[in-house]
Protein backbone atom coordinates (compact mmCIF):
# COMPACT_ATOMS: atom_id res chain seq x y z
CA UNK A 1 0.00 0.00 0.00
CA UNK A 2 2.87 2.34 0.71
CA UNK A 3 4.14 2.08 -2.88
CA UNK A 4 0.73 3.06 -4.28
CA UNK A 5 0.62 6.11 -2.02
CA UNK A 6 4.17 7.03 -3.02
CA UNK A 7 3.20 6.64 -6.68
CA UNK A 8 0.14 8.90 -6.29
CA UNK A 9 2.18 11.53 -4.43
CA UNK A 10 4.83 11.44 -7.15
CA UNK A 11 2.16 11.76 -9.85
CA UNK A 12 0.72 14.84 -8.13
CA UNK A 13 4.20 16.35 -7.85
CA UNK A 14 5.04 15.62 -11.50
CA UNK A 15 1.73 17.13 -12.62
CA UNK A 16 2.52 20.27 -10.63
CA UNK A 17 5.98 20.46 -12.21
CA UNK A 18 4.52 20.08 -15.71
CA UNK A 19 2.04 22.83 -14.95
CA UNK A 20 4.53 25.26 -13.32
CA UNK A 21 7.90 24.79 -15.04
CA UNK A 22 8.39 26.15 -18.56
CA UNK A 23 10.23 23.85 -20.94
CA UNK A 24 8.35 20.70 -19.98
CA UNK A 25 5.65 19.20 -22.16
CA UNK A 26 3.53 16.07 -21.84
CA UNK A 27 4.08 13.42 -24.52
CA UNK A 28 1.71 10.60 -25.30
CA UNK A 29 -1.46 11.69 -26.99
CA UNK A 30 -4.63 13.16 -25.59
CA UNK A 31 -4.58 11.53 -22.16
CA UNK A 32 -2.00 13.61 -20.31
CA UNK A 33 -2.80 11.93 -17.00
CA UNK A 34 -1.72 8.54 -18.37
CA UNK A 35 1.66 9.96 -19.40
CA UNK A 36 2.10 11.64 -16.02
CA UNK A 37 1.09 8.45 -14.16
CA UNK A 38 3.52 6.39 -16.26
CA UNK A 39 6.37 8.81 -15.62
CA UNK A 40 5.49 8.90 -11.92
CA UNK A 41 5.59 5.10 -11.79
CA UNK A 42 9.02 4.99 -13.40
CA UNK A 43 10.27 7.84 -11.19
CA UNK A 44 8.96 6.13 -8.04
CA UNK A 45 10.68 2.88 -9.01
CA UNK A 46 13.94 4.72 -9.71
CA UNK A 47 13.69 6.62 -6.43
CA UNK A 48 13.23 3.37 -4.55
CA UNK A 49 16.04 1.47 -6.26
CA UNK A 50 18.76 3.70 -7.71
CA UNK A 51 18.46 6.88 -5.63
CA UNK A 52 19.78 5.45 -2.33
CA UNK A 53 22.90 4.14 -4.09
CA UNK A 54 23.53 7.48 -5.80
CA UNK A 55 23.03 9.35 -2.53
CA UNK A 56 25.65 7.22 -0.81
CA UNK A 57 28.07 7.60 -3.71
CA UNK A 58 27.59 11.37 -3.81
CA UNK A 59 27.82 11.82 -0.05
CA UNK A 60 31.28 13.51 -0.05
CA UNK A 61 30.17 16.07 -2.65
CA UNK A 62 26.89 16.60 -0.82
CA UNK A 63 28.72 17.27 2.42
CA UNK A 64 30.93 19.84 0.70
CA UNK A 65 27.91 21.56 -0.89
CA UNK A 66 25.79 21.30 2.30
CA UNK A 67 23.26 19.01 0.61
CA UNK A 68 22.67 21.10 -2.50
CA UNK A 69 24.14 18.35 -4.69
CA UNK A 70 21.12 16.18 -3.86
CA UNK A 71 19.15 18.47 -6.18
CA UNK A 72 21.53 17.52 -8.98
CA UNK A 73 20.97 13.83 -8.18
CA UNK A 74 17.19 14.39 -8.28
CA UNK A 75 17.57 16.23 -11.60
CA UNK A 76 19.55 13.40 -13.15
CA UNK A 77 17.03 10.83 -11.94
CA UNK A 78 14.17 12.88 -13.40
CA UNK A 79 15.99 13.05 -16.74
CA UNK A 80 16.57 9.29 -16.58
CA UNK A 81 12.89 8.61 -15.84
CA UNK A 82 11.77 10.88 -18.70
CA UNK A 83 14.22 9.20 -21.07
CA UNK A 84 13.04 5.72 -20.07
CA UNK A 85 9.36 6.63 -20.37
CA UNK A 86 9.88 8.21 -23.78
CA UNK A 87 12.09 5.40 -25.05
CA UNK A 88 10.06 2.46 -23.80
CA UNK A 89 6.48 3.67 -23.99
CA UNK A 90 6.59 6.84 -26.12
CA UNK A 91 4.80 8.63 -23.28
CA UNK A 92 5.82 10.75 -20.33
CA UNK A 93 7.27 14.24 -20.46
CA UNK A 94 9.70 16.03 -22.73
CA UNK A 95 12.26 18.16 -20.89
CA UNK A 96 13.91 20.97 -22.84
CA UNK A 97 17.19 21.01 -20.95
CA UNK A 98 19.03 20.66 -17.67
CA UNK A 99 17.71 23.99 -16.37
CA UNK A 100 14.10 22.96 -16.85
CA UNK A 101 14.81 19.59 -15.28
CA UNK A 102 16.53 21.29 -12.32
CA UNK A 103 13.53 23.55 -11.71
CA UNK A 104 11.20 20.58 -12.11
CA UNK A 105 13.22 18.59 -9.57
CA UNK A 106 12.88 21.46 -7.08
CA UNK A 107 9.12 21.69 -7.68
CA UNK A 108 8.71 17.92 -7.39
CA UNK A 109 10.66 17.88 -4.13
CA UNK A 110 8.61 20.71 -2.61
CA UNK A 111 5.23 19.37 -3.74
CA UNK A 112 6.13 15.83 -2.62
CA UNK A 113 7.09 17.12 0.81
CA UNK A 114 3.84 19.06 1.15
CA UNK A 115 1.63 16.19 -0.06
CA UNK A 116 3.49 13.65 2.09
CA UNK A 117 2.94 15.85 5.14
CA UNK A 118 -0.79 15.95 4.34
CA UNK A 119 -1.05 12.21 3.63
CA UNK A 120 0.93 11.26 6.71
CA UNK A 121 3.62 8.65 7.27
CA UNK A 122 3.58 5.49 5.20
CA UNK A 123 4.81 2.20 6.57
Amino acid sequence: MSFIIRWIVTAIAVAAAVWIVPGIQVIGGDAAWVSIALLALILALINMSIKPVLQVLSLPISILTLGIFYLVVNTLLLLLAAWLANGLFHAGIWIEGFGSAFLAAIVISIVSTIVNSIVGPTD
